[in-house]
């Protein structure tokens, strides 16, 4: 890249993928540096400390850049050839294969593979493994509102409208999500939103950031938000504010679904969730007396072993009031890895084949089968989902190749996730760095970032984005598609998976076609032209105009059957692990805005790390004069299945029965030692979000 050169691309983050412009770094060890870009609509040139910072992270002082093999005889991590550990991949994966079969090897994924490696990533283990068993950690992101979404909608984009309608609506009810931490560029639609008098409704535990922004501040119990939306459905079926012309006529199954908010009455929902009847009551005559309103949540409600149930809950509130289907209304789930719906959308979740068709569905195989060139029936079934896979590691799955994810850091019940890691026959891990989980690997491949490859990401709105390359990624390392190219190759696939992104692309277009998630109208020129398009944005027929894409969805209908919306009956039942006199207070989980995820690669910032350098326990006064502890020092976090030591930082902010752990660092103080893996019975989604702890000074833990 020259220093006149600026290229057009997109952080590599969260799921708002803003946008940045890329040039030559002038004066700095960093090979290119982040420029504005006011112009992308989403983001409007503002970007969080982890966007302005994230060239760092190509510096090769922090980043893989020789593949590594472990020596058998000192069990080290060495550096190796290409071609040697390509080679020590294809004997690993194949002598599974051959002495155990086909299931017994899995791939792991994750949310930040672009679309491109994502699609290619499913086609390899379902063709060239022709396992079942592959999954990626987006499971532990939004699958509860996807299958929310599909029960209620018949159709799962996270959010069924631009993000710039937020501002316009008449009341947001925010659920379970802190912006101006995980997403700080999209807090500015709640400003707007508020200046143009709108009203902003925040649920969440703690008196957060964004909390702090609203003109109603709901605290519930974690644990106790299906409760709230059916104590509120029941104000608003008691208070005669149903839409009862919306609901007769774009709905179904509103009468079991009333039945099962009736028993949620006001009293009752304070019991569980400790929100007062006057504040439920506010609640209520906020959002029905506005025009239009929108209800979106994030993972404080949908990281349950009710996650499914709760988000239908809050869909419930929504059809019953009108505010869906509608201009600037619906639900909608915040996204929040950077390509957490794409990657979903096309082939590497358990069940899905690309274009978000059903793996189970005879006439999605064969489709998909046609477009791969082989029979419908040599594809493999559904497999396990995230955080059963990982639990069958060691046990009936022997080996596995995982890509872009940190599970020993991100997975619930993370000690027993990596004593099933260790406990495997060969791992391979492909990285751009040298994670947790990829110390544990057998082979470590080093792969291209975000600015070293060109590829496709899909932001929280359904946004199809383009990142384009804006430098030469360093000698010794390789792009995941190359991998997959030359693992393939060795393993008897010597065509069928390019190396170049566009061609990828191209093949997605044809295997999403006619699905959920069309994308077949869509190529890189309309994406750059257009600033993204929407899907679904079909192909048109021949003399047609190219479609428009699909900014507003369920508009006209809904993608069911007859065109109507499903009322989902739900009713409020106890988390997986509730507290006890062992274990009195709730631990919940989230993320500070310094950090991000598994902090991987957000934890080799020192900018970043400066802001955040490293986890706490957040407490009530109230709590920490009981257990004894002072601000700043260190308290000892015990669950069931591990104890977790950080320094306290005690705030009013959070209730007094809760504490709240960031989870981006591992060692001692790694929360997902701590969380519970119970899962939602439908999404398969892990309860991060509400487990049963005991706290102590840490001099004093046992």
């Amino acid at each position: 890249m020259s220093e006149v050169t600026t290229v057009p691309t997109h952080c590599p983050y969260c799921a708002l993928q803003c946008g940045m412009n890329l040039r030559a770094g002038t004066g700095t060890e960093l090979p290119v540096e982040v420029v504005d870009r006011p112009d992308f609509p989403v983001n409007r040139g503002a970007l969080c400390g982890k966007g302005r910072t994230a060239p760092a992270v190509l510096s090769s002082r922090v980043r893989l850049t020789e593949p590594l093999v472990r020596r058998p005889d000192t069990g080290a991590l060495v550096p190796a050839t290409w071609e040697e550990a390509l080679a020590a991949v294809a004997d690993g994966l194949r002598r599974t294969r051959a002495d155990h079969g086909p299931d017994a090897v899995g791939v792991f994924g994750g949310g930040g593979l672009t679309n491109e490696k994502a699609y290619t990533l499913g086609k390899f283990a379902r063709l060239v493994l022709a396992t079942s068993q592959i999954d990626y950690n987006g499971r532990f992101c939004m699958s509860s509102a996807a299958a929310a979404h599909q029960r209620a909608f018949g159709l799962d984009r996270g959010m069924p409208f631009p993000l710039d309608d937020i501002p316009k609506t008449g009341c947001v009810i925010l659920v379970g999500s802190n912006l101006a931490e995980t997403m700080p560029p999209a807090l500015r639609y709640l400003t707007e939103l508020k200046q143009n008098g709108g009203r902003l409704i925040v649920v969440d535990p703690r008196r957060t950031r964004t909390a702090e922004q609203a003109d109603l501040h709901l605290a519930p119990r974690p644990g106790t938000d299906l409760a709230l939306a059916l104590g509120m459905l029941h104000l608003v079926v008691a208070e005669g504010r149903v839409d009862e012309e919306f609901v007769a006529g774009r709905t179904a199954g509103w009468a079991a679904a009333r039945a099962g908010a009736m028993s949620h009455w006001p009293e009752h929902v304070e019991r569980l969730t400790g929100v007062a009847v006057p504040q439920l009551r506010e609640a209520v005559r906020m959002f029905c007396e506005a025009d239009s309103g929108m209800v979106l949540t994030a993972r404080g409600p949908e990281q349950q072993s009710k996650g499914t149930d709760t988000v239908g809950a809050w869909i419930n509130l929504c059809l019953a009031t009108g505010k869906a289907g509608r201009p600037l209304s619906g639900y909608g789930c915040l996204t929040g890895q950077g390509n957490g719906q794409g990657g979903r959308e096309h082939g590497q979740k358990a069940d899905q084949l690309p274009g978000y068709r059903k793996l189970d569905d005879p006439a999605a195989r064969a489709h998909v089968a046609g477009v791969w060139g082989v029979a419908p029936e040599s594809l493999p079934g559904p497999g396990r989902s995230a955080y059963e896979l990982l639990d069958a590691l060691g046990g009936e799955v022997r080996a596995l190749l995982l890509m872009g994810s940190n599970p020993v850091v991100s997975a619930p019940r993370a000690g027993h996730v990596e004593e099933r890691l260790r406990s495997l026959d060969f791992l391979a891990v492909a990285d751009v760095v040298l994670s947790e989980t990829a110390e544990l690997a057998d082979v470590v491949l080093p792969v291209t970032q975000w600015a070293e490859e060109t590829g496709t990401t899909t932001n929280l709105e359904g946004r199809v984005l383009l990142r384009r390359r804006a430098l030469t990624p360093p000698p010794g390392v390789r792009s995941d598609l190359e991998v997959l190219h030359g693992l393939a190759a060795l393993l008897g696939w010597e065509k069928g998976f390019p190396t170049d992104p566009e061609e990828v692309f191209e093949e997605l277009r044809r295997a999403s076609a006619g699905g959920p998630a069309d994308y077949a109208g869509i190529s890189y020129r309309r994406i750059e032209e257009e600033q993204g398009v929407f899907w679904p944005c079909p192909e048109p027929a021949p003399g047609e105009p190219e479609h428009a894409g699909t900014p507003r969805l369920f508009l006209d209908r809904f993608a069911t059957s007859d065109g109507r919306a499903r009322f989902v009956p739900v009713v409020h039942r106890a988390a997986a692990e509730e507290t006890d006199a062992e274990y009195p207070v709730v631990l919940t989980t989230g993320r500070v805005v310094a950090q991000y995820q598994s902090g991987a690669q957000t934890r080799r910032v020192d900018e970043l790390n400066a802001a955040a350098p490293g986890p706490f326990v957040e407490l009530h006064p109230r709590l920490a004069e009981r257990i004894g502890v002072a601000d700043g020092q260190p308290v000892a976090v015990h669950s069931r299945r591990g104890k977790a030591v950080a320094p306290a930082r005690i705030t009013a902010a959070i209730r007094p029965d809760t504490v709240f752990m960031p989870f981006h660092w591992p060692g001692e103080g790694r929360a997902n030692t701590l969380t519970n893996p119970a899962l939602d019975p439908v999404s398969r989604m892990p309860e991060f979000k509400v487990c049963a702890v005991r706290l102590e000074p840490a001099g004093d833990a046992a």
